[in-house]
């Protein structure tokens, strides 16, 4: 029987002894792709962005190793392509290309993708930051002086400052907005630099995203991908949870509850979804649990892709209904229960020995398990995934660039926008208070930095910068009085 890419209302993914699809009505039950380094991961991934953006469907997929990016360009008719396209039976294969947007939080591989500390809010930085209830208490302090006093929180100059404002007003400040203890805001400095190091300075910002950016059709109406490059993201984790956090919860504060649809507003694919997991604090992993149970009403699908699945933690795999299961390896017991608690979380197939099918999986090969009918899991089966219409492998340098440079975005996000934020406020004021303390004292500078008091009488004290004037004066005094002396000797001398 002949396939297409797209076929009542489903995306074609292979052929087991079956054809094998994804139902697009419920592709925001959200989904999981696992397999050992070379199985096939990022082809499936590709496959499926295709069949989504083909639908209509717009895609944002985090792009770790830069693979997929080829997804933009035309493929080549390869021999082992078009042989795959006639096993599973797919109809009229060719190659093609699909809509993409580049972006890098970075602004190196696309589009700057940028947000203000403002709109981060306390709570998202408090937990990407890993703070403790007391700091906690401080940064929410900090954030609420800014509003009440009208300062603006754009970069992470801005947070320092506030910060740093309210540690020096703490007793002024304690009765209306709580206590502000000065070890919590050398904590609070303290990750700062953390988050500096790992590159926040170009992720905090002007201007932000445009959320609904991401959610575009191309003029033909196919969905445009959008590939987050995230080749050094990886490496910086904590930023890449902070953006992870920010969009997720940007996007559920954004758009309007929808229920079920007969396909998704947006898909979002997280390739080499480990980096998000290890080592998370459990606020992070409650806010990724609360979005995988709630941000399907929005009519949002999100797919994660991993080696292991036990990578991803119970709570959240609870939710992720659409699986593909490529190969993998069981040298060690550790691997082996991996295999095993892969294979429990398919609806069993009597034909197959699924923990065994597992280990003998070739590549381009997977175990494949849709939600259909009413959203109950399918038999798993073993399935030969189709192959992809764009490029497998990433593009050039020069391709890319090229694509940025074509992009509707162009332009939009590149030029950072200074507008004057809290830092520059606060040190104006602080320059004010200076110069309005000089002028009623009536003193010097040096009074003004080191400070001249009245005594109990009334009468003014020699504070230290009248002590340093005078001394000066003295010093002036001698020196002058001394060249005068030579003059007079070598005069006399003279004689």
């Amino acid at each position: 029987m002949s396939q297409s890419v797209l076929q009542d209302g489903k995306i074609f993914i292979g052929k087991s002894i079956k054809p094998e699809y994804l139902d697009l009505a419920l592709a925001n039950r959200h989904g999981l792709i696992t397999g050992a380094t070379g199985t096939g991961k990022t082809v499936t991934l590709q496959v499926l962005a295709e069949g989504f953006s083909r639908a209509g469907v717009p895609v944002f997929a985090a792009d770790i190793k830069g693979d997929l990016s080829g997804i933009a360009v035309v493929g080549e008719p390869k021999d082992f392509l078009l042989k795959r396209a006639q096993e599973v039976g797919l109809e009229n294969y060719k190659n093609g290309s699909s809509p993409v947007v580049f972006w890098d939080v970075l602004g190196n591989g696309g589009h700057p993708i940028r947000a203000t500390v403002e709109d981060m809010g306390p709570l998202l930085l408090s937990r990407m930051l890993e703070l403790n209830d007391v700091q906690e208490g401080v940064l929410n302090v900090a954030f609420r002086v800014a509003s009440d006093e009208k300062l603006p929180l754009i970069n992470l100059g801005d947070l320092r400052a506030i910060v740093n404002n309210v540690a020096a007003r703490s007793k002024e400040l304690t009765t209306k907005y709580g206590n502000v203890a000065t070890t919590s805001v050398g904590a609070i400095q303290r990750r700062l630099l953390v988050l500096e190091d790992q590159g926040a300075n170009h992720f905090f910002g002007e201007p932000p995203l445009d959320i609904w950016d991401f959610i575009r059709t191309a003029p033909d109406g196919r969905g445009v991908v959008n590939i987050l490059s995230a080749e050094k993201l990886m490496e910086k984790p904590r930023l890449y949870a902070t953006f992870l956090l920010w969009m997720l919860t940007k996007l559920w504060q954004t758009l309007p509850e929808v229920g079920d649809q007969p396909k998704p507003k947006l898909v979002f694919f997280f390739d080499e979804a480990h980096l998000l997991f290890d080592d998370a604090p459990k606020p992070l992993m409650d806010r990724i649990e609360q979005i995988a149970r709630l941000v399907r009403s929005k009519g949002i699908g999100v797919y994660f892709i991993t080696q292991n699945p036990m990578d991803v933690p119970n709570s959240v795999s609870a939710q992720l209904g659409n699986r593909v299961q490529h190969a993998l390896r069981a040298f060690t017991p550790q691997e082996q229960r991996a295999v095993r608690a892969a294979a429990e979380t398919f609806r069993r197939n009597p034909e197959i020995d699924t923990e065994r099918v597992i280990l003998e999986l070739k590549v381009g090969e997977a175990l494949v398990s849709m939600l259909e009918n009413k959203g109950e899991p399918s038999i798993v089966q073993r399935t030969l995934i189709r192959p992809p219409e764009g490029r497998i492998g990433p593009l050039t340098e020069a391709e890319r660039r090229s694509l940025i440079a074509a992009s509707p975005f162009n332009g939009k996000y590149e030029t950072v926008k200074n507008r004057e934020s809290a830092e520059e406020i606060l040190t104006s004021r602080g320059q004010a208070a200076s110069k309005d303390a000089e002028a009623t004292s009536g003193g010097s500078w040096t009074d003004t930095i080191f400070g001249s008091t009245k005594g109990p009488t009334g009468r003014q004290r020699q504070g230290m910068g009248d002590m340093i004037g005078r001394e000066l004066q003295r010093s002036f005094s001698r020196t002058v009085a001394s060249v005068i002396r030579g003059i007079i000797m070598k005069t006399i001398r003279g004689r």
